[in-house]
Formats: C-alpha cells, sequence, structure tokens
C-alpha cells in the first residue's frame, strides 16, 4: 500500500487526541485572517481600514462571487492600499489571473480553481498560495507537496457566507500540525464565542467573515474580541 492509497481512506477517523501523543515544538500564536463580505461598494475601503486598524489582522482576501473580474479590478486598488498600508496580506480568491493582473499578494484556490503549481509559476515564489481541502486529509497532502503555502480546512460552524456539505472535526487540525510545518486555516461560521478549540486543536489561522462585518457593534468590535480571544489563546 502506497502513502497515496492511507491518505485515500477518509473513512478512518481521526483519534481527537492524536497530537497529544506526540512532543509539540512552540508555535506561533494563532491570527486572524478576515475574507471580505460577499458583496462590497466603493466605500467598503472605509471598513476595511477600520478593521484593520482595530487589531493585529494577518491577510485579507477579496472574496466576490457571481462578479465580472474586470469589476472586482476596478474595486481592489484602493483595498490593496488600505492592506499595504498596514502590512496585510492581499489575497484574491479562485482566480490566478486576476491575482496576476492585481499583483496580489497571494491566491486562494478552491479545488476547482487551478494547480498550486501553476499559480507559483505565474505569481512567482513569494506569492502566498493557500489551498481549500474542506475535511480531506488527502486533499491537505496533495496540496502540501504541490506547493502550498497554507491549507485551508471547514467549515467548522454552520455558515451562511457559502454553501458547505463538509464538516471536519477540530481533530484535522491538530493532525495536520503534528505531520507538517505548513500551516493551516479554520473557516467556517467561526466567531469569537465558538473559535476557542479550533485555536486550541491546532489552527494557525482563523478565517472570519460575517463575524466581524456582520457585527451589531460594527467591523472594530468585532476584531477587537477576536484579538483579546487571540492574545489570551
Amino acid at each position: 500500500m502506497n502513502d497515496q492509497d492511507d491518505f485515500d481512506d477518509e473513512d478512518l477517523a481521526l483519534d481527537p487526541h492524536f497530537a497529544d501523543r506526540f512532543e509539540q515544538e512552540e508555535k506561533p500564536a494563532c491570527q486572524l485572517y478576515l475574507i471580505s463580505p460577499p458583496k462590497i461598494d466603493e466605500g467598503f475601503a472605509d471598513r476595511l481600514a477600520e478593521a484593520l486598524d482595530a487589531g493585529p489582522v494577518a491577510a485579507f482576501q477579496l472574496r466576490l462571487k457571481g462578479i465580472d473580474e474586470h469589476a472586482i479590478a476596478a474595486l481592489a486598488p484602493p483595498l490593496q492600499k488600505v492592506c499595504a498600508d498596514r502590512e496585510v496580506a492581499f489575497i484574491v480568491n479562485d482566480s490566478i489571473g486576476l491575482a496576476k493582473r492585481l499583483k496580489a499578494d497571494g491566491v486562494h484556490l478552491g479545488q476547482d480553481d487551478g494547480d498550486p503549481r501553476d499559480a507559483r509559476e505565474q505569481l512567482g515564489r513569494d506569492a502566498q498560495i493557500g489551498v481549500t481541502c474542506h475535511d480531506s486529509r488527502h486533499l491537505a497532502m496533495e496540496a502540501g507537496e504541490a506547493g502550498a503555502d497554507y491549507v485551508a480546512f471547514g467549515a467548522f460552524y454552520p455558515t451562511d457566507t457559502k454553501e458547505t456539505e463538509h464538516r471536519p472535526d477540530p481533530s484535522i487540525l491538530g493532525w495536520w500540525s503534528t505531520v507538517t510545518g505548513i500551516p493551516c486555516v479554520a473557516i467556517g461560521g467561526i466567531t469569537p464565542d465558538n473559535a476557542k478549540p479550533l485555536i486550541d486543536a491546532g489552527a494557525d489561522f482563523l478565517a472570519v467573515s460575517g463575524a466581524v462585518w456582520n457585527d451589531p457593534e460594527g467591523p472594530a468590535a468585532a476584531v477587537r474580541k477576536f484579538a483579546a480571544l487571540l492574545s489570551a489563546s
């Protein structure tokens, strides 16, 4: 049996305490990875600046589904400036071509959005390339072998941001952190109230959208809540 066969069997349940069997090196603290709301307007740059000024954010992903790439490209420059001024990585969702056109810091690829090797060839060695891996150890291993800079698991909780059919157990984060040094992102319905189990399990980043943009107190208040949680973990 080869390694691929091992990881093809997603029915083999992970021991929730798998990572506890191994001595873990000290790893960087979990960070916030902010994703845009599904729709934005020309005034969104101010809301983004408000959020980024409220607490540490490692990256911002521009994720606008069902919108022409030319329209996205027109909306992007002020958002890129907001991110660059605050040293926050600007990541484009789905499209290698758009990431290259915008000279973005990186691209996040779904399973049908292209190969990380192609993204690396087009965007260069310094680009941050992430890959959605749902609840699959096999897809994560493939992404790592293809040169992904991070893998994303989820959705861990119900979310209104996108339709989801995969619901991984948090133990996949600990497993991944044990078998590889490539960072992992937890995504899907994450709020300041339910994030701690994912941080404790080994997430390197929390990808959040609705919990920030839909917070009744505003995006800055939401980022401050996440910042308090992350600094205490």
